[in-house]
């Protein structure tokens, strides 16, 4: 089984037999089944209708030809930007962020161990400030990647733990830096102001070069991230998005709704609990894996 086939089985599993159990693609309330099917799967009713006036515009005759119109369009639907991870700085930056117990800590241990393992140098850079367990869960996930870690001290300002970091990795030879912030609520305004700055004093640390800014999603809550999505959007320009616990989310179809709206691409997925399980993020594979039975 692949990593996708088991990552998308929870949705598959149910969505799979509400499509065998649908009439026939020719019959009379077909469309109204499969727009009722598409947000059990989490897709929202504006998306669900999408997909829907997309089949029928294809006319398919069998179950056959109606899955394979909805796997085109679902993937139509999602976002085309780059979903390849911007890692060309000297050196690159990579910026997590999201609500507490997201998965931003399991995220960057496990980013920094797979690019320890392709032969890059990263430094983890804890700047969540706010808690002092916090900045310990970075730096023991640091350690169990095999990586340095940068801390900042509890009570600090976040930016210029974030601003020090940087000019630590080029002065040391780190060709990556991964940056781990304080988790906040999308309703925390002045936390949301906050993480702009520390945007933009990675800029200035980077001396105006580009930087990667993900926002990590916990996948279990399926389309009630959307809301918090839009509103970090407005916070911070965001090039990406990161998805953890997506293998144990059984609302997998969420994922199509919200790169549609924000057109933010997933870039990362997180498969498992081990610190090998995180993937590049497939979405040919993934929709497939939605999809078909």
């Amino acid at each position: 089984m692949s990593v996708w086939s088991r990552v998308g089985g929870r949705t598959r599993k149910a969505f799979a037999a509400g499509l065998r159990a649908l009439s026939l693609p020719l019959a009379p309330g077909y469309y109204e089944e499969l727009e009722e099917l598409l947000i059990a799967a989490d897709m929202g009713p504006a998306m669900a209708a999408k997909l829907v006036a997309a089949v029928r515009a294809r006319s398919p005759r069998t179950r056959e030809e109606a899955e394979a119109a909805l796997i085109q369009a679902a993937l139509a639907a999602m976002s085309k930007r780059p979903r390849e991870l911007d890692l060309s700085g000297t050196p690159a930056c990579v910026l997590f962020y999201g609500i507490n117990g997201a998965g931003k800590t399991t995220t960057i241990g496990k980013l920094a161990h797979r690019l320890r393992v392709q032969g890059r140098n990263p430094l983890v850079v804890a700047a969540d400030t706010y808690r002092a367990a916090g900045i310990e869960q970075m730096m023991a996930w640091a350690e169990r990647a095999g990586v340095q870690g940068f801390a900042g001290k509890a009570g600090g300002d976040p930016g210029a733990v974030v601003f020090d970091g940087i000019r630590h990795a080029r002065s040391r030879g780190h060709d990556v830096v991964l940056v781990d912030t304080a988790g906040r609520l999308q309703t925390q305004h002045n936390l949301l102001r906050e993480l702009g700055k520390v945007g933009r004093v990675a800029s200035k640390a980077l001396d105006g070069a580009t930087y990667e800014s993900l926002l990590v999603l916990d996948a279990m809550i399926g389309l009630s991230s959307l809301t918090q999505a839009r509103v970090f959007n407005r916070a911070i320009p965001m090039t990406g998005l990161a998805l953890a616990k997506l293998d144990t989310s059984a609302k997998g179809g969420a994922v199509i709704a919200i790169e549609a709206e924000l057109d933010a691409p997933v870039k990362l997925a997180g498969v498992g609990e081990g610190v090998d399980d995180l993937e590049p993020f497939d979405p040919v594979a993934y929709v497939r894996s939605l999809f078909e039975d």
